[in-house]
């Protein structure tokens, strides 16, 4: 069994957004036409309550995409997105919401961030995706969406991790590239034996 997990496709992550990323609306129709290829579909939504602790809005001094130390190790601050009930943290208005099996929400505890579809950035709080994908019998996934270098290759490494079969269509993502952040993380995909594909 397939699934598709489709990673944060959000207003705040597309052109205009409050955290937009180049390109970001591009892979909209082609993800909905990789929908009917996949057993189920999941959806992950950036859901974070005003005065997240991930945004520079919420550090004295910090700018976005300054880095600081968390409890739980190194956090980049970002742009105020993706709140809860917000425009921004809608799903793009042509992604194929009624497709989905599952909308998982992520991000809403307020001191910690949730890149991975997985688990929160502490590597050891589950989103219950695991149990979910398991109880399906689902042991291969393909990943898309928003953006590469952070949230797609966080929830790539956690499903590698939990010996899911893993491939990212590199071309139904796009990137945010940090620093190099593009380049670190297909590195580190590579190397955990997460298949890179630029088509089906």
């Amino acid at each position: 069994m397939h699934a598709l997990i489709v990673i944060d496709v959000q207003n705040d992550f597309c052109p205009g957004g409050a955290l937009a990323v180049s390109g970001g609306d591009e892979i909209v129709a082609p993800i909905n036409a990789l929908m009917a290829e996949a057993d189920a579909v999941v959806l992950t939504q950036d859901w974070h309550p005003a005065g997240h602790s991930s945004f520079a809005s919420a550090h004295d001094g910090k700018a976005p995409y300054d880095l600081t130390e968390m409890p739980y190790g190194p956090q980049v601050l970002w742009p105020d997105h993706c709140v809860i009930g917000s425009a921004g943290a809608a799903f793009h208005s042509g992604l194929d919401t009624d497709r989905a099996d599952l909308i998982l929400r992520k991000g809403y505890n307020p001191a910690i961030d949730s890149y991975s579809a997985f688990f929160e950035n502490d590597r050891r709080t589950p989103t219950g995706l695991e149990g979910y994908l398991r109880s399906r019998g689902i042991e291969r996934l393909t990943l898309v969406g928003l953006a590469t270098d952070f949230c797609v290759t966080y929830s790539a490494l956690d499903a590698a991790r939990l010996d899911f079969a893993v491939t990212v269509r590199e071309d139904l993502c796009r990137a945010i590239d940090l620093n190099g952040s593009l380049s670190a993380a297909r590195t580190e995909m590579q190397r955990v034996g997460v298949k890179l594909s630029q088509s089906a």
